[in-house]
């Protein structure tokens, strides 16, 4: 092989390398930057890794801001339902309810998700 095709070769490679670098190191896929579509299917795969008792930073930091958000402090204990988009439903440019899947925490602890989880968070 010629030496001069092996280091054009050799310096491709290494831009090529050097390019998903850059893009892995100052673009990250921040949950909040995704298109909707995107948003909807990556939130289904983090909700589906959710255990309980995760608390509610480590939710934050896994699947970024809520689309939508309620609290209520019932019996000395705050109650915080948080909302994220899994599922599109009408194309309105909206979010809501209906379109997410309800997360529940208790003193920010998380202790349900689905939709019985709203429907605790309003009978209490």
């Amino acid at each position: 092989m010629n030496s001069n095709v092996f280091k054009l070769i050799v310096l491709g490679a290494s831009a090529y390398a050097l390019f998903v670098f850059l893009v892995i190191s100052f673009y990250p896929d921040e949950p909040e930057n995704m298109h909707w579509k995107d948003r909807e299917e990556y939130n289904k795969v983090q909700i589906s890794k959710l255990r309980l008792g995760s608390t509610l930073d480590e939710v934050l930091a896994l699947l970024g801001s809520p689309d939508i958000t309620e609290a209520k402090i019932e019996k000395g204990n705050t109650l915080q339902v948080m909302f994220y988009r899994t599922h599109h439903v009408r194309a309105d440019n909206m979010t809501t309810m209906d379109e997410c899947t309800p997360l529940l925490f208790e003193k920010d602890k998380l202790i349900a998700w689905g939709e019985g989880a709203y429907q605790s968070f309003q009978q209490t």
